[in-house]
């Protein structure tokens, strides 16, 4: 999906990569992570959401929830969404500050008390047991928490195992439940996909949940709320941001934007973020028709993958769909048509829209690349554990 864009934008990445590989200095199912770039882009996206007046909330789950990304991100947006409580977690022990917490999964009630020490600006809740639970949590800790009713997605627009929020319906009745607890501030609302890129241009589009969202900020500030969060995350990137202030977001919260790789960066590859990761791993064996086998671990559902690197002969191959369903201990490529040289361990690079953190890939993170001076900083697990 991104493998052209990083040869062209970043070939310095895949050169360090498949050296890295070559010395067996990082295993197969490997995710090399070029810390200048990341840096760069967060750099980028802060200035453009300054000049259109929108705020950001980074988020790091497609990253591995990694400590010295979160840190170079950090230096440039100071804030982070974290979708569950061990990103949460993890954020602070890196020294993010905490924008929204319960972004995309629920704080779970027995949660609730260590999370709120680490003094999130704003946690999220989908219905009113969950505004409760936050309000006890925060009336335990003597404080007032700022709380985002998150509004049930447009028909056809929720991802299954995102299901859940207000519907629009029914916010008037929520918010009168909510405004009776004094432990909570009713700060606004958010919701997931807020923005979505157009399959055939890549161009960032609002989806309906959007305009559900705005809709849902007016109903609160017809009851009085003042200086109401707007969030809207999904593709939040320098082309969107635009889009999100015109439409009266006040934060975005960009994820794949950190790496170059939204569905925009995918089919124009002149988007000013740069690609910042490729995908590492090797051929394990090759079946007796000639397709070699890649160890895999790191193979996202949604991934979009094309095709395969071979540094060593320079070949590129086809990668074969797999279904979601089965465990990608391998992936396998098109057989060479023409009988290419294709050998057991030969390095094979590959770079395609990811979630780190729900595979079980290795995590290396490379600096000095925007210098000519590559480093392997260190490895890590898809959740950012040092290894």
């Amino acid at each position: 999906m991104f493998l052209d864009t990083v040869l062209h934008r970043n070939p310095g990445l895949v050169d360090a990569a498949a050296d890295l590989h070559d010395r067996g200095d990082i295993p197969p199912d490997t995710y090399v992570m070029d810390l200048d770039a990341v840096e760069e882009n967060a750099a980028l996206l802060a200035g453009e959401a300054e000049r259109v007046g929108v705020g950001l909330w980074f988020v790091v789950k497609q990253l591995g929830r990694n400590p010295e990304l979160i840190r170079a991100v950090a230096r440039h947006i100071p804030r982070a969404a974290a979708i569950d409580v061990g990103e949460a977690r993890t954020l602070h022990s890196a020294g993010a500050l905490l924008g929204n917490v319960g972004h995309l999964s629920q704080v779970p009630r027995r949660a609730l008390p260590g999370i709120l020490a680490h003094r999130p600006d704003h946690v999220t809740v989908f219905d009113l047991a969950n505004a409760r639970a936050v309000a006890d949590a925060a009336r335990a800790a003597g404080r007032r928490q700022d709380v985002l009713i998150r509004i049930e997605g447009a028909e056809g627009t929720v991802y299954p195992g995102q299901e859940g929020g207000v519907p629009l319906e029914h916010l008037d009745a929520f918010a009168e439940a909510a405004e009776a607890l004094d432990s909570v501030r009713i700060a606004g609302v958010t919701a997931f996909p807020c923005v979505l890129c157009d399959p055939a241009t890549g161009r960032p589009t609002a989806t309906p949940t959007f305009d559900l969202l705005v809709k849902a900020r007016e109903v609160l500030a017809a009851r009085g709320h003042r200086d109401l969060v707007l969030s809207a995350p999904s593709a939040t990137s320098a082309a969107s941001l635009p889009l999100l202030a015109e439409r009266g977001a006040t934060h975005g919260e960009p994820g794949h934007a950190l790496t170059g790789t939204t569905p925009l960066h995918a089919l124009d590859p002149a988007q000013p973020e740069k690609p910042a990761y490729v995908y590492v791993t090797e051929v394990a064996h090759t079946l007796d028709d000639g397709r070699p086998a890649l160890f895999g671990g790191g193979f996202y559902a949604r991934s979009h993958i094309r095709s395969a690197l071979l540094p060593r002969t320079g070949a590129r191959l086809g990668v074969q769909d797999a279904p979601a369903r089965n465990i990608d201990y391998y992936r396998l490529l098109d057989a060479p048509s023409d009988g290419a040289d294709v050998r057991v361990g030969d390095t094979a690079l590959l770079a395609f829209r990811t979630q780190i953190f729900v595979t079980r890939s290795t995590v290396a993170v490379v600096s000095g690349l925007s210098s000519g001076t590559p480093r392997l900083n260190g490895l890590y697990n898809a959740q950012g554990r040092a290894l």
